[in-house]
């Protein structure tokens, strides 16, 4: 084994230390094993509960009207998130469109939007208006207002209680990192804060953005209280065959309104063409728990050999997982720009291609992104990133299977040996 990783230009001393750290690693490996058995098992009866069929997986086109495929998936959905209804479609574009979605469709003119959990991520700056955007919600009378963490990472609740208004009309709760060097939000947490929301304003709606968090634990913030969950295919539930598409599962009333947003007033979900991809959406999902499995055990490992060499990383390497994504922090743009050179490096697709940082769309600074991706930007699959600002922090996230997730991550650090930045001895 050790000469096909050499292969990669892998050192010896490299995969002598790696196999070191695996082997305390077992135990840990075995309950991710048990929570993929347990989320799989969960998405395979909610299949059959909704009784998806042979023709379930046939497309349609132009006005997509009587798409059984599409209403199926759904309902699966509805099922796996146990909700009253969902929105899954392939007219859905990225993360960032459905969470847009889940807002404007649910926010008039005059409400007031709350995020409990401070800054939101980058791209949805442009979305609220924290920064001018054409189309913002701002733009159409949406006033914003956050509460920030406590220093230790937890939820200010006095601040929380002073800041629910009559106003206030959806509160959005982020459940991963984003670009911040905050913990990630357990489902219990996000449970509790939602009930401390709802005791105040029970007529509030709570919104998670679930993005990256989908099959990390047993139960869903939908399960603990979230009138919305919303999140991307081409992260967790896209199992890495998804090639596009977003979702929204909640509330039925919040559901319509998305819809009807989403396509046209009167229209809602009757329309949108499923274009032949029902396929990959089903499969997909069906993938999806042992695949985030694999995900998490990289970042698990990712995040034991960076520590291992002083670099700080959040979640540590004893911490519990609430989502996919490891942030290291890596001290240099030298450092940052490595990292993600090994990411992209170990990918199965544009391996020999070099990232560069550049000003990325909807994004404050310049970014630097790795995915040598079979889909575009899909960080399911093996991928890393991060923003060209200190502390330079890469947040790696994905990988379909454990070993080419161990692989990127390896090559990573063997990029930051090779630039001198640290040092086996």
């Amino acid at each position: 084994m050790t000469d096909l990783y050499a292969g990669f230009g892998i050192s010896p001393k490299l995969m002598k230390i790696a196999d070191e750290i695996l082997s305390g690693l077992k135990d840990r490996f075995e309950a991710i094993d048990r929570t993929a058995e347990e989320n799989h098992l969960k998405v395979i009866r909610a299949m059959q509960e909704c009784r998806v069929a042979a023709e379930h997986m046939a497309g349609t086109t132009g006005y997509g009207y009587n798409d059984a495929g599409r209403d199926t998936l759904e309902q699966v959905y509805a099922h796996t998130f146990h909700t009253e209804d969902a929105l899954v479609r392939a007219q859905i574009t990225c993360g960032t469109h459905a969470l847009h979605l889940a807002l404007s469709s649910n926010l008039r003119p005059g409400d007031e939007l709350l995020s409990p959990v401070g800054k939101p991520y980058d791209t949805l700056e442009e979305v609220i208006g924290i920064r001018p955007s054409a189309g913002s919600l701002r733009e159409y009378g949406v006033t914003y207002r956050q509460v920030d963490l406590l220093s230790d990472g937890t939820f200010d609740y006095e601040g929380i209680r002073e800041a629910l208004s009559d106003k206030t009309r959806l509160v959005t709760i982020q459940r991963s990192k984003g670009y911040a060097s905050r913990p990630s939000f357990s489902v219990s947490q996000i449970g509790e804060l939602i009930a401390f929301i709802k005791g105040i304003r029970p007529d509030v709606i709570c919104m998670v953005d679930n993005c990256y968090g989908e099959f990390v634990e047993t139960v869903e913030p939908s399960d603990v209280g979230a009138d919305m969950v919303v999140g991307s295919l081409i992260k967790n539930p896209g199992g890495g065959l998804a090639p596009i598409g977003g979702y929204i599962a909640g509330r039925k009333d919040c559901i319509e309104r998305a819809a009807y947003r989403l396509t046209s007033p009167g229209l809602g979900k009757e329309v949108g063409a499923s274009l032949g991809i029902n396929q990959s959406f089903f499969q997909g999902l069906f993938l999806a728990p042992t695949v985030v499995a694999g995900a998490l055990k990289g970042a698990i490992f990712a995040a034991n050999l960076y520590e291992r060499f002083g670099f700080p990383v959040i979640p540590d390497s004893t911490q519990s997982r609430h989502d996919i994504i490891q942030a290291v922090e890596l001290g240099t743009p030298d450092a940052l720009i490595a990292f993600c050179e090994g990411i992209q490096a170990a990918a199965p697709v544009d391996s020999y291609v070099t990232p560069v940082p550049w000003a990325m769309p909807g994004y404050e600074s310049e970014v630097i992104m790795a995915a040598g991706a079979f889909v575009q930007g899909s960080s399911i699959e093996l991928s890393a990133d991060g923003p060209l600002r200190p502390p330079y922090t890469a947040f790696f996230q994905g990988g379909l299977t454990w070993y080419h997730a161990k692989l990127g991550i390896l090559m990573s650090f063997q990029k930051i040996l090779d630039a001198g930045i640290r040092t086996l001895q």
